[in-house]
C-alpha cells in the first residue's frame, strides 16, 4: 500500500494503481479521453495531466504509477492551463455540428468544453477537412472530421474483439482513422466503439438521427439474445424502443454487448406483426375477442380433455415468475406431468467474450421453477410422435414459436385444442384455437436466470393498454413519460397485452382454482418460499446487478453449459 495526497487529502492505495484509478476510487474525477480501464493505455490525449511534487513537468495521470508520499495536484494553475491548452488544440478542426450530431447531450468533448476550455477559439483559418459519412461497416458509421485520435475503438477492436480492423493513416493534423485495407468494422461487437467514441465520430446507422439523448427515457434491463442476459439499458421515447446500450455490470458482461443484442432483440416490440388482442377460431377463423372470452374459451377448452392428454410447453424465453405459474397451472389444477420446454441452442455460434449458444434467456430459470416433465411424465423430445399417436389432445403454450420445428409443425393440425401466448404473429398461432395476447420483456416486470445461475430483473420500459399500474407497480411518473399508452402504433391500434402470469391467473381462476396474485412480487415470493435455490431473495436483493441462485442457502446451483 501507497499512502498518497491528492489535492491536500492523504488516501491510502494499492502501489499497483496509476494516479487515475487512485483517484477514481475515492471519487475524484480526472478529464481524460483515451484512458479507459478495460483497454490498454496509450497516453495520447494529454487531457489526464497533473502535477507531481519534485517532478519538473506534468504527468499524465493515465500512466503514472503511484509512489509512496506522492503528492498530486489535480486543481492547481499549471494543471488548468494545460487543460485549456489541450482543448484549444482539440477544437481547432473540430467542426462545428453539435446540433446535429447524435452525440449531442452525451459527447464529452461538449461536456469538457464547458469544464475545461476558454469558451474562445483564436483560430482563424480553414479547418482541415476530411471524409464524413463514411460507413466502417453494416452497423457503424464515421465522421473523420469529428475523430479526437484518442484510438479507444483501435484498441477495443485489437485487444476485446481480437478483430484488428480500424487503423490510423496519415500524420500530424492529416490523420484519419479508417479500415485497413480490404476490410469492414464486421466483428460480432463492432458497435461497443459508439459508446467508447467520447465524441460523435462514430454513430449507429440503426439509431442516426432518431433523437437526442435528453427526448429519451432509459430503463434498467437485460439483454434477452442468449443465456448470458447482458446488462443493458432500453431508450425509449414516444413509447417507442429506440435503441439499447449496454450497462456495466462486472459479473456479465462488463462493459460490452453484442451487436445481435443490440439490433435485433427489441424490434418486434413495436413492429407490425404485433397481436394487439386475444383471438379465438370461429368457423375456421381467428376473430379478435374480448379477454374475457378468450380466458372463457381456453378454460372451457381445458375441461374437455383428460390429464394425461394435455402437454404444457413453457419457454426459456419467458420470465421465472411466467414459467413457475406455468407449472403449477400444469399441476396443481390441470394435474398432468406432461410438461417442458424447447431448447434454443445454436451449436458453435459462442465465444470467450460474451454470446452463448443457448439463443434464449432463461433456460436454467425455467427448469428450476418446474418446468420440466414429473416422473412418467411427457417431455419435448416425444411430443410430435405422441400428438401423432393421438395420445395427446391438448397443447398449452407460452412465449414459443414450436412450429418452428418443422417436425411439430406437421402435427399441431392434429390437436383437438391448441392454446398460445403469443405477442408477435409466428408460425404457432397459425394452428391455434386460442391466441392469448401476451406482453413482451420490454412491457413487464420479471427475473431471468442467465446460464451461470444469476438471477436479474427485467423491468418495463414501454406500456401497453393493459399495463395495470397498481398490478404491476409502475410508477404515474414512469407512465407520464411514456406518453398515451397507444402513441407508439403507427395505425393507431390499441395493444390490449397482458403479461404471460396475469393470463395464468385468469385461466386457473376459471378453472375453479382460487390463486391470489395482486402483484407480479407475490408471484416472486411465492418462488422464493417454494423453490430451493432461489429461497433468501428479493427484487431488492437481486438489485440492479443481479445475483446468483443458491448463494444465500449454501446449496450451489449446478451451472448448465
Amino acid at each position: 500500500m501507497a499512502k498518497i495526497t491528492i489535492d491536500g487529502k492523504e488516501y491510502e492505495v494499492d502501489n499497483k494503481l496509476t494516479i487515475i484509478e487512485a483517484a477514481e476510487q475515492n471519487g475524484i474525477s480526472i478529464p481524460h479521453f483515451c484512458y479507459h480501464p478495460k483497454l490498454s493505455v496509450s497516453g495520447n490525449c494529454r487531457m489526464c495531466l497533473v502535477e507531481v511534487e519534485k517532478m519538473p513537468k506534468l504527468v499524465i495521470a493515465c500512466a503514472t504509477q503511484v509512489a509512496d508520499g506522492m503528492v498530486i495536484k489535480t486543481k492547481s494553475e499549471r494543471v488548468v492551463n494545460a487543460q485549456q491548452a489541450v482543448m484549444e488544440f482539440f477544437l481547432i478542426n473540430h467542426p462545428l455540428d453539435c446540433p446535429i450530431c447524435d452525440e449531442a447531450g452525451e459527447c464529452k468533448l461538449q461536456d469538457y468544453t464547458y469544464k475545461f476550455s476558454v469558451g474562445v477559439s483564436r483560430f482563424d483559418f480553414e479547418k482541415v477537412r476530411k471524409p464524413k459519412r463514411v460507413a466502417l461497416g453494416t452497423n457503424v458509421m464515421l465522421d473523420v472530421e469529428r475523430c479526437i485520435m484518442c484510438s479507444r475503438c483501435v484498441r477495443f477492436c485489437d485487444e476485446i474483439a481480437k478483430k484488428p480492423q480500424l487503423v490510423f493513416t496519415q500524420r500530424g493534423d492529416h490523420v484519419e482513422l479508417t479500415t485497413y485495407p480490404g476490410e469492414h468494422l464486421d466483428n460480432p461487437y463492432s458497435m461497443n466503439v459508439i459508446e467508447l467514441c467520447p465524441v460523435g465520430a462514430l454513430t449507429s446507422r440503426d439509431f442516426r438521427f432518431k433523437a437526442r439523448v435528453w427526448d429519451m427515457s432509459s430503463t434498467e434491463s437485460i439483454c434477452m439474445g442468449c443465456a448470458r442476459g447482458c446488462n443493458m439499458y432500453m431508450w425509449v421515447r414516444n413509447n417507442e424502443i429506440l435503441r439499447l446500450t449496454p450497462r456495466r455490470n462486472p459479473d456479465v458482461n462488463d462493459y460490452w454487448m453484442c451487436d445481435h443484442g443490440r439490433l435485433n432483440t427489441f424490434k418486434h416490440v413495436n413492429s407490425a406483426s404485433r397481436i394487439k388482442s386475444s383471438m379465438v377460431r370461429k368457423e375456421g377463423e381467428l376473430v379478435d375477442v374480448g379477454w374475457d372470452e378468450a380466458i372463457a374459451a381456453a378454460a372451457s377448452g381445458l375441461k374437455r380433455f383428460k390429464k394425461s392428454e394435455i402437454v404444457c410447453v413453457g419457454s426459456a424465453h419467458a420470465t421465472n415468475e411466467d414459467n413457475y405459474l406455468l407449472a403449477k397451472l400444469a399441476r396443481e389444477v390441470l394435474n398432468t406431468k406432461n410438461i417442458d420446454f424447447m431448447r434454443h441452442v445454436k451449436e458453435g455460434d459462442q465465444d470467450e467474450l460474451l454470446i452463448r449458444a443457448d439463443k434464449t434467456p432463461n433456460s436454467l430459470g425455467a427448469s428450476e421453477v418446474g418446468v420440466r416433465p414429473a416422473e412418467g411424465g411427457l417431455g419435448i423430445g416425444s411430443l410430435a410422435k405422441e400428438i401423432r399417436a393421438g395420445r395427446i389432445r391438448a397443447l398449452y403454450v407460452i412465449e414459443d414459436d414450436i412450429a418452428a420445428t418443422a417436425s411439430l409443425a406437421e402435427v399441431l393440425p392434429k390437436l383437438d385444442l391448441l392454446i398460445v401466448h403469443a405477442s408477435n404473429e409466428n408460425e404457432t398461432i397459425k394452428y391455434a384455437d386460442v391466441v392469448l395476447s401476451c406482453a413482451t420483456y420490454a412491457e413487464k416486470h420479471g427475473t431471468v436466470t442467465n446460464f451461470q445461475g444469476r438471477v436479474q430483473r427485467t423491468r418495463p420500459a414501454v406500456a401497453t393498454v393493459e399495463l395495470d399500474r397498481a398490478l404491476d407497480g409502475l410508477a404515474m411518473s414512469r407512465l407520464d413519460k411514456f406518453g398515451a399508452p397507444n402513441d407508439r402504433w403507427t395505425r393507431g391500434e390499441r395493444c390490449e397485452a397482458r403479461p404471460t402470469w396475469r393470463i395464468l391467473l385468469s385461466v386457473a381462476n376459471a378453472l375453479g382454482a382460487k390463486w391470489r396474485y395482486n402483484t407480479v412480487d407475490d408471484v416472486f415470493a411465492e418462488i422464493v418460499q417454494k423453490v430451493e435455490p432461489f429461497k433468501g431473495l428479493t427484487y431488492l436483493k437481486v438489485g440492479a446487478r443481479g445475483t446468483m441462485i443458491g448463494q444465500r442457502v449454501g446449496t450451489p446451483t449446478v451451472v448448465r453449459q
